[in-house]
């Protein structure tokens, strides 16, 4: 199967998948990286501390908004990335069809990505790294 259209969900979709679908766009110029929150903050910019995190590795995303999931987002969708096991199940209860489809991101580790809204910048730069170590395990499926 191949991975061209990419949906990236967290919460509030303005920290954890903003950061996750920035990271994805510049390992994948190729594909269609989207991302969206299961309780999105509608029209809010990223969070501050997520720009400055991704601004250290020249990755910009102060123009991102943030978008609720949809159907028409998830049928768009070759593969749906997730930050926690409750927002995979939520979407297959949502959406039953894309069982298969959604994954958490830390899958192939095992691993949840911690939440780091209202916290400090440290927060934040865990996000991302354990963002970073998820996407490795995808690389091979992803490319």
């Amino acid at each position: 199967m191949t991975f061209n259209n990419i949906l990236v969900v967290c919460v509030g979709n303005i920290c954890r998948s903003p950061m996750a679908a920035a990271l994805l766009a510049r390992e994948y110029p190729q594909k269609h990286i989207n991302s969206a929150g299961v309780s999105a903050l509608i029209g809010y910019p990223a969070d501050e501390k997520a720009s400055a995190v991704m601004a250290a590795d020249d990755i910009n995303i102060d123009s991102h908004r943030a978008q609720q999931i949809s159907a028409e987002l998830v049928e768009k969708a070759d593969l749906i990335l997730t930050m926690s096991t409750d927002q995979t199940k939520w979407i297959e209860n949502e959406w039953p069809h894309c069982r298969g489809k959604t994954f958490r991101i830390g899958h192939w580790n095992n691993k949840d990505i911690e939440d780091p809204y209202l916290q400090d910048r440290s927060a934040f730069e865990a996000a991302k790294k354990d963002i970073i170590d998820s996407l490795e395990q995808w690389a091979d499926k992803i490319s």
